[in-house]
C-alpha cells in the first residue's frame, strides 16, 4: 500500500499493526540514550602495545592514560595487566546500550579469535557471530567486521552517586573480594549492580562503577521526565491488555472468514489442521518487495554475480553437505523450491534450492538480503549459482512459531515467552518498514515465517 492509497487496511494488518504499536513502546523501555563516556577493562595479552590498543578501540593513547594514572610511560605496558580504555556507551537498536567497533579481520582470524583475543574477552564468540554475516570460521582477510561491546551508564534505583561505569570481563582468580579491592567499591554495591553475576565465574562480564581522569566518581547525569525504566514497566504492566485487545480485533474482523493460521496469541497447547514445515517459504520470494522499485531483471546465464557481505560456494561443497541433496535433509518447501538441512564449514545451515526459471527472485531475494542485517532476521550466509540457484542462511534450531502454537511436537510457549517473541519479530519488521534504505516491505508475516532459536528469540524469515 502506497502513502496515497484509499484501500481499506486488512485486518491482518490491523492486528499488526497494534502489535507493533505495543513494541515502539516497549523498545523505548529498554534505553533511550545512553551516556558520553564508559571504560573498558582491556586485559593486556603478551606483545601488544598501546598503539594497538589505541587502534583497536580508535582513541589515541593519550585520551586512553587519562584513565590510566599508574602508567607512567606510553611505550611501557605490562602484559597480563588491565588498562581502562575509554569509548561512548550508545543505545543500540532502542534494546540495550553498547558499542559497535570496526575490527580488521587478519588472515586466520575467527571470530572467537577476535573476541577472545583481540578484544580480550570484552565480548563474545556468539555475539560477534550474531552481528556479522560472514560464516564463523571463513571469514575473507582484510575485511571489516563488527565488534559489539555492552556497557552501563548506571542505575539510579542502585545509587545516584556512580555515573561512569568500566565493563570488566572477569577471568580465572576473580571474585568479588578482589574486584571490589581494586575498583573501590563496596561488594555489596557491585552486587546490587550485577544481581545475576557469579564473580568467582571465571568468565563474563560484570559493570563497575570507575573513577574519571581526576580520580573521582562522578555522579550519573539524571535527566527530566519519565525514565526509560519507568516506560518499560508501564509497557509490560500493560501488554496483556494490548496483546488481548488485538486478538479482540483480530477475531471480530475474522468472524466470517476461514483463519488460516493461529494468532500469537492462542492459549498454550492449541492446535489447527494442518501444519507449516519449519522453513516454509524461507527468503524473500514474492514476500518483501522494495517500496520504491520494480523486481529485478536476471540474466538467463547467470554469470558475473557478485554480493557483499555473502560467501559464494561451490555446488560440490552443498552437494556434500546435504548428501547429494538427500530427501531425508529436506526441512522445508517454500514457493520457489525445497530447503535443505546442511553443515556447511562447520556452521549449521539451511539451503534453499531455487530452479533457474525463478532467476528474477533469486536476484531480487539476494540483493535484498545481502544488504538488510539485523539480529531479529534471519541471517543469509551465502549462495551458489552453479546448476541451480540456491540461497545458504542460518539454521534456526527451535522452528516456526506456528509449530508451537500449533501443537505440532513443540513445547507450548509460555506468556512471557510470546511477549518476547512478538517484540522480536516487530523489532525485525521495524527495521525493514523503517531503517533500510531504500525501504523494503514484507508482504508476508505469519506465524511460519517467525523462526525461533536456542534462546528462544525471533527471528523474521525475509
Amino acid at each position: 500500500m502506497t502513502a496515497h492509497s484509499t484501500t481499506k487496511p486488512k485486518p491482518h494488518h490491523l492486528f499488526l499493526l497494534l502489535i507493533q504499536f505495543l513494541i515502539s513502546t516497549r523498545v523505548k523501555g529498554d534505553c533511550d540514550s545512553g551516556c558520553n563516556l564508559a571504560l573498558a577493562s582491556y586485559y593486556i595479552p603478551e606483545r601488544t602495545n598501546l598503539t594497538f590498543i589505541s587502534n583497536l578501540f580508535g582513541k589515541p593513547t593519550s585520551e586512553i592514560l587519562k584513565y590510566n594514572p599508574s602508567v607512567k610511560d606510553a611505550n611501557v605496558i605490562h602484559s597480563q595487566t588491565r588498562i581502562n580504555v575509554p569509548f561512548s556507551c550508545d543505545c543500540l537498536n532502542g534494546q540495550f546500550l553498547g558499542h559497535t567497533f570496526s575490527y580488521r579481520i587478519q588472515h586466520g582470524n575467527t571470530y572467537q579469535i577476535v573476541a577472545d583475543i583481540s578484544f580480550s574477552n570484552l565480548t563474545t564468540e556468539d555475539w560477534v557471530r550474531r552481528v556479522n554475516s560472514y560464516p564463523s570460521i571463513h571469514i575473507p582477510d582484510n575485511v571489516n567486521i563488527n565488534v559489539t561491546i555492552n556497557c552501563s551508564c548506571g542505575n539510579r534505583h542502585v545509587s545516584k552517586h556512580y555515573g561512569l561505569f568500566l565493563t570488566y570481563p572477569l577471568r580465572l582468580g576473580d571474585d568479588l573480594q578482589k574486584v571490589g579491592a581494586e575498583s573501590g567499591v563496596p561488594a555489596e554495591l557491585l552486587v546490587r549492580y550485577n544481581p545475576t553475576s557469579n564473580f568467582s565465574s571465571g568468565s563474563g562480564l560484570v559493570f563497575v562503577p570507575a573513577k574519571d581522569e581526576n580520580g573521582n566518581f562522578p555522579p550519573m547525569k539524571l535527566r527530566s521526565g519519565i525514565s526509560g525504566r519507568a516506560i518499560a514497566g508501564i509497557s509490560v504492566g500493560g501488554a496483556a491488555g494490548v496483546l488481548i485487545l488485538a486478538l479482540v480485533l483480530y477475531v471480530g474482523l475474522h468472524r466470517r472468514r476461514k483463519v488460516a493460521e493461529v494468532s500469537l496469541l492462542t492459549v498454550p497447547g492449541a492446535s489447527e489442521d494442518h501444519c507449516s514445515p519449519l522453513y516454509h517459504g524461507i527468503g524473500l520470494g514474492s514476500s518483501l518487495d522494495k517500496a520504491s522499485e520494480s523486481s529485478v531483471v536476471a540474466s538467463p546465464r547467470m554469470t558475473g554475480i557478485t554480493v557483499d557481505k555473502s560467501v559464494e560456494f561451490s555446488y560440490g561443497e552443498l552437494d556434500k553437505a546435504t548428501d547429494g541433496f538427500s530427501v531425508a535433509n529436506i526441512i522445508g518447501q517454500g514457493g520457489f523450491g525445497s530447503v535443505y538441512y546442511a553443515e556447511l564449514r562447520n556452521e549449521k545451515a539451511a539451503i534453499k534450492k531455487m530452479d533457474m526459471q525463478a532467476s528474477n527472485e533469486f536476484l531480487s531475494e539476494l540483493k535484498v538480503l545481502t544488504h538488510v542485517h539485523h539480529l531479529n532476521l534471519v541471517r543469509l550466509i551465502g549462495y551458489c549459482v552453479e546448476g541451480s540457484l540456491f540461497l545458504v542462511y542460518e539454521y534456526i534450531e527451535n522452528g516456526n512459531l506456528s509449530q508451537h502454537l500449533r501443537g505440532s511436537g513443540r513445547d507450548p510457549l509460555t506468556w512471557g515467552a510470546r511477549v518476547q517473541i512478538a517484540l522480536d519479530a516487530a523489532r525485525g519488521l521495524e527495521y525493514i518498514h523503517e531503517h533500510t534504505v531504500p525501504v523494503y516491505i514484507h508482504r508476508d508475516i505469519k506465524s511460519a515465517n517467525i523462526l525461533i532459536d536456542k534462546n528462544f528469540r525471533a527471528k523474521v524469515n525475509k
